[in-house]
């Protein structure tokens, strides 16, 4: 992060140096920084009431001699509150200097540009082939895809990876099935994957009712694990039937992949893995299988991992193990993030463990890992969501019923508007009200999906800052002349709402810092909302068109700098915006 950029910087330097001039003070003088408006960012130091009680001396006096020995500055201003209290304020200059810089996105981004750049490998959505994606993958989706922006914002190599499950014992039943039925793989109807997965549950249920059924299932895995040319024919296009399905629904999200390497993909590696874990005495086998122990932890001392099962087949322990060597080796990644329902906690802290033992035997550097988990989308009942019969929300069916219900707003809104054009902004508003809805969330929690307030044109959601984004776009189609011109004559800012505004857009930098830190969207959510909400207090105070050019100029740019930030965020969220609404 570039610093130069961050004004708690300046604040503090003006701390240090109230500091530094107070010799006379003795040494249990020490300023403390307290923030006494965080929503806007002004510092006060405290530290001379108690000093003044020790040493009987008159507070608000010994502030004065503070302020007068500080040196003169053009980055903030002091003044003196209530019995001794030392307010330090970012001066009009300094916000004005700090915003005009920030004509579009790219010097935007270099403000925010790591100083350490790295190579991140994003592992996002997942979903299993052969099956339809449904409302669980939301978030993995949309969380990981808002997070590999983030990082290539920042100046970080990214790269994204589709971790699919397609391969093991389920591939069998369903070969199983489709031959058992003759059914034709070109020929499934209008929702192939839904044809795919009711042949699995009819297989699943012939094997279980007999032992023949089994039999020959079991004689299909082998045959695929084998390559036999007709199983690895039709698991191919079992594959390709699956992506596609699953491309409409990343296309409708605006999520892409650099790389869809499934457990398929290190189905080759795995041996190689057990080689080496055995080699090194890192796993042993227990009861038939091969497991993982770690006596060092609480836990999984007796809870092992698993990396290869009874009857000698690969799982998910082994195909993680063998993809982050991988990773390592092959894309040299620093960094790897996982984005997962928090019910696999305990995978991955046993594969972190496990990898960690591995890459030291072996005398590699482990990448850095990270798991960011998520809680579970709840219906307005407070249980998981699901379809009134029960079963998981297909995620396609939430898409369409969210671009349905902005349709209506739209067409409510602007009843005149061309169909094609009205489709376009129900798209945009209910596909960003989804995804806004989650990722304005703690990650960590669960959430209570509500049509209503996702789609809400009040508060902290995505039609909200939209509309704030259009209104601000609307500005600039009224005025005569150019803003730039205007915006060069700009005066530093100084009623209320013009300050609050600018102190709000200085702390973007800030924002992203703190959402790259914990990887956690929320935290910019909450900064564009209430960017939103200080523009529209300073846009229904202080009027824009004015007849002072310099007056003029300072509120047009607020406007613009506003407009590009919540552009930029919101971009970083994977969520488009709209010149009007």
């Amino acid at each position: 992060m570039n610093s130069d950029f961050d004004c708690t910087r300046v604040l503090e330097k003006a701390l240090l140096e109230t500091s530094a001039t107070l010799d006379g003070f003795g040494d249990d003088f020490a300023p403390q920084i307290r923030t006494a408006d965080e929503k806007f960012g002004d510092f006060q130091a405290n530290g001379v009431l108690p000093h003044a009680k020790k040493h009987r001396g008159n507070p608000r006096e010994m502030a004065t001699q503070l302020v007068d020995a500080l040196p003169s500055s053009q980055h903030w201003e002091t003044s003196i509150a209530g019995p001794g209290f030392i307010n330090f304020r970012l001066s009009s200059d300094y916000l004005l200097g700090w915003i005009a810089p920030f004509e579009d996105r790219e010097k935007l981004a270099r403000a925010v540009a790591s100083e350490n750049p790295f190579k991140a490998v994003l592992d996002y959505s997942s979903p299993n082939t052969a099956k339809q994606m449904h409302v669980g993958h939301i978030r993995s989706t949309i969380i990981g895809e808002s997070l590999a922006r983030l990082l290539a914002f920042c100046g970080h190599e990214v790269t994204r990876d589709n971790h699919l499950g397609d391969w093991g014992t389920q591939f069998g039943i369903l070969l199983y099935a489709i031959k058992r039925q003759g059914s034709s793989l070109d020929d499934l109807g209008d929702d192939p994957v839904a044809e795919l997965e009711d042949l699995y549950r009819k297989g699943n249920a012939w094997t279980k009712e007999d032992e023949g059924a089994l039999a020959e299932a079991r004689g299909e895995l082998v045959g695929l694990q084998g390559g036999d040319p007709e199983s690895m024919a039709l698991w191919e296009r079992i594959r390709e039937i699956s992506m596609e399905s699953f491309q409409a629904i990343y296309d409708l999200l605006g999520v892409r992949f650099d790389h869809a390497h499934g457990e398929s993909f290190y189905r080759d590696r795995v041996d190689q893995v057990y080689d080496s874990l055995l080699r090194h005495g890192i796993c042993e086998e227990n009861e038939g299988a091969l497991v993982v122990f770690h006596p060092e932890h609480k836990r999984f001392a007796k809870q092992p991992f698993l990396v290869r099962k009874k009857d000698g087949a690969s799982n998910y322990a082994t195909t993680d193990l063998a993809t982050l060597w991988f990773r390592s080796e092959e894309w040299a990644a620093d960094q790897v993030v996982y984005v997962t329902d928090g019910r696999q906690r305990d995978h991955f802290e046993q594969l972190f463990l496990t990898a960690g033992k591995w890459f030291a035997a072996e005398d590699k550097t482990l990448p850095e890992l990270s798991h960011v988990w998520f809680g579970t989308i709840l219906g307005e009942d407070n249980k998981a969501i699901k379809t009134r019969d029960g079963q998981p929300v297909k995620l396609a069916d939430l898409l369409a019923e969210a671009v349905r219900r902005a349709l209506v707003m739209v067409e409510e809104k602007n009843p005149g508007l061309e169909p094609a054009e009205a489709q376009r902004r129900a798209r945009i508003i209910g596909i960003g009200a989804v995804k806004y809805a989650d990722l304005s969330q703690d990650r960590t929690l669960d959430y209570v999906f509500s049509w209503d307030k996702l789609l809400a044109m009040q508060g902290n959601t995505a039609p909200y800052l939209q509309y704030a984004v259009a209104r601000i776009s609307s500005i600039f189609r009224k005025l005569e002349g150019d803003p730039s011109s205007l915006m060069e004559q700009a005066r530093p800012p100084e009623t209320e709402h013009e300050r609050s505004l600018a102190r709000k857009l200085i702390f973007f930098p800030l924002a992203i810092e703190q959402t790259l830190r914990e990887l956690k969207p929320h935290f910019l959510c909450t900064y564009l909302y209430e960017l939103a909400t200080g523009f529209s207090s300073f846009y229904n105070h202080d009027k824009v068109m004015v007849d002072d050019s310099r007056e003029q100029g300072l509120r047009l740019m607020l406007c613009a700098r506003t407009k590009l930030f919540l552009e930029t965020g919101l971009e970083i969220l994977g969520i488009e915006t709209l010149e009007e609404m």
